[in-house]
């Protein structure tokens, strides 16, 4: 059938339907055929035939990468953007939607786009009036940015980064929320990428929206502002001092879990930097707001909380010790419980060690949860994934190098490996020499006979240990817990000759 003919049947309406989800069958569809049928309706003199062909290829290229490859192939794209200042707002609409289409399958798909000249005619629909034009290019921009930082530079060479700047501040919230997303898109490849963003003028309107109501605007600004936070010191102190503190901790409390979760996600990227951006986090009452969330939720949502905790938790004892002062060690040790996936109970594991690792206080207030068997019991789990084995081990490792808290260390005797016995008798080793009250309770808890039935390398770490543990004991009380002492003192009663 020829393009007259096919025209011909067609009742083309003046304005584009809704854009499905999936072309109906179109897997049944010959691919090439049906494209270059469509090619030269492209150049048709009736608008309405323009832009529904156009919607048409972006149907197709939308619902399947092969498609959209055979729409890029059969040489469409220069022919779809050629009079596009030209065209009315309908077709601009339409066509962003197959640019977009396109770009979202591969980065050698989006790089087609950037060659065929797209980059140029998508800035001039951002400075179009009409709003369902500008969020159509933002839209396409943003497909097109997310791949990679070179594609995301040639976005912001083609000067599109002051106009999405604009666009937020526009009334329309569906625009807003675009281009927040875009902007996201683009700063989160690398510093320069997101200086470039900061340099717009980006970081004091997308900081004006965190109070809005609409809960997938807000989504997209927490996330734009957690990209240009996470790359520096700079900029995260310049997202500081937008003032989006304490506003952004309401976000923790939001009904919308993915606000949740950008939210903290937003105060993770800003607390992994300095001592001092974590203390002002503390100071806005964060680390306790944070809790609350990780309590309030479940699953993924958790995660950047929990890891916030761990960051700010990392850069001192103070800092540490303000996480145990808000209760942040229970809900981490309910994560640990609680959570199926091993990267959140890892992230849980990792952040207790880091609140345990820098006193003997610290470390107290983490054994005293009873952590330590609970992180025990998942190293040596065998459906532990490597990760996780490794992150719990570190934990056990930074918390029992500095616990001296016996109580706790001793029912971890009985159970834990040699890779972590060490540890655990080395603080024991540590404590019992100056300490007449835990020696006793030593013996009588059965601590020193485990003790004798440690096989060490001689010469070894471990081995000096144990010898400074006996040496805190009487020889022949060292004797009696050694393993095969009782066969020796039977041995000696058979032998005894009674004096008669």
């Amino acid at each position: 059938m020829s393009p007259a003919q096919l025209r011909g049947r067609c009742a083309f309406p003046a304005r584009p339907h809704p854009f499905p989800s999936a072309p109906e069958s179109s897997s049944c569809l010959p691919v090439r055929g049906v494209v270059c049928l469509l090619r030269p309706l492209l150049l048709d003199v009736v608008p309405s035939i323009r832009q529904t062909t156009a919607l048409a290829l972006g149907r197709l290229a939308d619902y399947d990468v092969d498609l959209a490859e055979a729409v890029v192939k059969a040489g469409i794209l220069p022919q779809l953007i050629c009079a596009l200042p030209e065209e009315n707002r309908y077709y601009k609409r339409t066509a962003a939607f197959v640019l977009r289409a396109i770009a979202k399958h591969s980065p050698q798909l989006a790089q087609a786009i950037v060659q065929c000249g797209a980059l140029e005619m998508l800035v001039i629909c951002l400075e179009d009036f009409d709003p369902g034009v500008k969020e159509g290019a933002s839209w396409a921009f943003g497909y097109i940015a997310r791949h990679n930082p070179e594609l995301s530079q040639a976005v912001v060479d083609a000067g599109a980064v002051p106009l999405l700047v604009l666009c937020i501040q526009e009334p329309e919230i569906a625009l807003k929320r675009i281009a927040a997303s875009t902007l996201s898109d683009i700063s989160k490849h690398s510093p320069e990428l997101a200086q470039t963003v900061v340099d717009a003028g980006a970081i004091a309107h997308l900081a004006q929206m965190i109070p809005n109501p609409d809960a997938k605007l807000k989504r997209q600004v927490l996330s734009a502002l957690s990209q240009i936070a996470k790359h520096s010191v700079d900029l995260a102190e310049l997202v500081v001092e937008a003032e989006i503190f304490p506003v952004v901790l309401t976000c923790l409390k939001d009904s919308d879990e993915y606000v949740k979760k950008n939210g903290a996600t937003l105060i993770r990227e800003i607390a992994k930097h300095t001592p001092e951006l974590s203390q002002l986090i503390v100071n806005s009452g964060g680390v306790a707001a944070v809790i609350d969330c990780i309590g309030s939720c479940r699953g993924t949502v958790r995660l950047p909380g929990i890891m916030t905790l761990g960051y700010v938790a990392a850069h001192s004892e103070n800092l540490s010790m303000a996480v145990i002062v808000s209760k942040g060690i229970p809900p981490l040790c309910v994560c640990l419980i609680e959570e199926h996936e091993d990267h959140i109970k890892a992230a849980a594991a990792w952040a207790l060690g880091q609140i345990g690792r820098h006193t003997a206080e610290h470390a107290r207030h983490v054994a005293v949860a009873n952590v330590l068997p609970t992180l025990l019991d998942i190293y040596v789990d065998t459906r532990s994934s490597e990760d996780l084995k490794m992150k719990t081990k570190k934990a056990l490792k930074n918390i029992l190098q500095k616990c001296t808290y016996l109580p706790a260390l001793e029912p971890l005797l009985h159970e834990a490996p040699p890779n972590i016995m060490k540890h655990i008798i080395g603080q024991f080793s540590k404590v019992l020499p100056h300490d007449s009250k835990a020696r006793r309770l030593f013996v009588t808890t059965g601590g020193l006979k485990k003790v004798q039935e440690i096989k060490a390398e001689p010469g070894s770490l471990l081995q000096e240990y144990i010898n400074t543990i006996n040496n805190c004991y009487p020889e022949e009380i060292v004797r009696y817990y050694s393993p095969g002492y009782s066969e020796i003192l039977l041995e000696r009663v058979e032998k005894y000759q009674p004096v008669l």
